[in-house]
């Protein structure tokens, strides 16, 4: 058997799980803490795999291995990878307090409703995608992914930061920054934790289910959901086939560039997607912004003009463009340079499919498209229903190909 032990967050050092360890392995601050055995070999945790050649030898030996990590260690821990090598029929795992669990009880929060994401040998977009998307978020640090990276990202943001530096120990530091202070600072290489919080949203409610939705119970939500100028919103039946197309998840970031309403915006957003968008007229402004409110649900709203607006935003996953003025070529081709994933691009105007099809398929897109023509049920007189047309619509969407995409990390 491979016991494996968490520890700290205040645990004792578990000298009765020692006792008769033949090899143990853990980081060097983990042993430094503990009395090995005399007879016992150590094997400080660095890379992995001569580590795990090492124990090899141990267990098909039938000798005892101690592993010693940090808080939980099936938490986004060791646990995963030594069931990958030698399953986990052969270990005993001793969780202790996770680190997520001790920074959300250092500030008398609970964090059934919060959502987990590591940065530890990961891509950080990811992780910051969450914090803008999510109130309540916990991101595990790793070098190059700290407090100070992942501020300079959120600086935009509404979001309050908590710090939570070498939680258990004699060091342990908890504090709470704005996005930018931490930015400006060296926290070392201590940080264990980062909890991302959005204060000004009202808590949920009691949850049956921990963690982020799975998804919005219901989407391509109706027209009279949001609030809207003169009909000037993408109908629902072609918000469901742009949906499907742009897959917006957590962890993603979209633009809605051309927002109008802003429904395509708010139900990339209830899917957990990290999103942007960008609206010239100022009253569009406004309306976007009230319809993200009603549907609780967290839209950067940029005021300006494609393309000239989207100089300054990060790079998105996938991108909805809606209108159809003449600029909508040079919109389409911005947008295909950037997207790392996705372009829909909704049009009533025949006159601009050519243009935009040539902008995506130029930037290197397999592109396809429909004309989407549908009819409502609508009563008449004397209780009797007639089919009333909406106005035809072409869909098109641009998807990049494998070998060009950039590969996504998952959490």
């Amino acid at each position: 058997m491979i016991t494996v032990v968490g520890t700290g967050m205040g645990a004792p050092p578990p000298q009765d799980v020692l006792a008769g360890a033949d090899l143990v392995v853990g980081g060097r601050r983990h042993l430094d803490a503990v009395r090995l055995p005399a007879a016992a070999e150590s094997i400080v945790l660095g890379p992995l795999a001569p580590a795990l050649d090492a124990m090899e030898e141990y267990v098909t030996k039938d000798r005892r291995v101690v592993v010693l990590a940090s808080g939980d260690p099936g938490f986004f821990g060791i646990v995963r990878v030594l069931a990958e090598r030698f399953g986990a029929e052969r270990l005993e795992v001793r969780a202790g307090v996770s680190s997520v669990a001790a920074a959300f009880a250092r500030v008398g929060l609970p964090w059934d409703d919060a959502v987990v994401v590591s940065a530890h040998g990961r891509e950080l977009r990811t992780a910051v995608n969450v914090c803008r998307a999510r109130p309540k978020v916990a991101v595990l640090t790793g070098p190059g992914a700290g407090p100070a990276e992942l501020g300079a990202a959120l600086r935009s943001s509404a979001r309050v930061l908590v710090v939570a530096s070498a939680l258990g120990s004699s060091q342990e530091r908890v504090e709470r920054v704005t996005p930018a202070e931490a930015a400006a600072r060296d926290w070392g290489s201590a940080v264990s934790v980062v909890l991302c919080l959005d204060e000004e949203r009202a808590p949920g409610a009691v949850r049956t289910v921990a963690g982020a939705p799975a998804g919005p119970a219901g989407w391509a939500l109706d027209e009279g959901g949001f609030t809207h100028r003169d009909s000037m919103i993408t109908k629902f039946e072609v918000r469901a086939l742009a949906l499907a197309r742009l897959g917006p998840r957590l962890g993603d970031l979209v633009w809605d560039v051309g927002a109008g309403s802003g429904s395509v915006a708010v139900e990339c957003a209830r899917f957990g997607a990290a999103v942007t968008a960008v609206e010239k007229s100022a009253d569009g402004v406004g309306r976007i912004r009230a319809n993200a409110a009603a549907h609780g649900v967290d839209v950067r709203v940029v005021h300006g003009t494609a393309p000239d607006a989207l100089a300054e935003l990060d790079d998105p996953d996938a991108v909805f463009v809606g209108g159809g003025g003449r600029e909508l070529p040079a919109v389409v081709s911005a947008c295909a340079r950037r997207a790392r994933r996705t372009v829909v691009v909704a049009m009533a105007a025949l006159d601009r499919v050519p243009a935009a099809r040539a902008a995506l398929t130029d930037a290197g897109f397999d592109c396809e498209g429909v004309l989407l023509q549908s009819s409502r049920l609508a009563p008449l007189p004397g209780d009797v229903t007639r089919l009333a047309a909406t106005n035809p619509v072409f869909l098109l969407w641009g998807v990049r190909p494998p070998a060009s995409a950039d590969e996504g990390v998952a959490q």
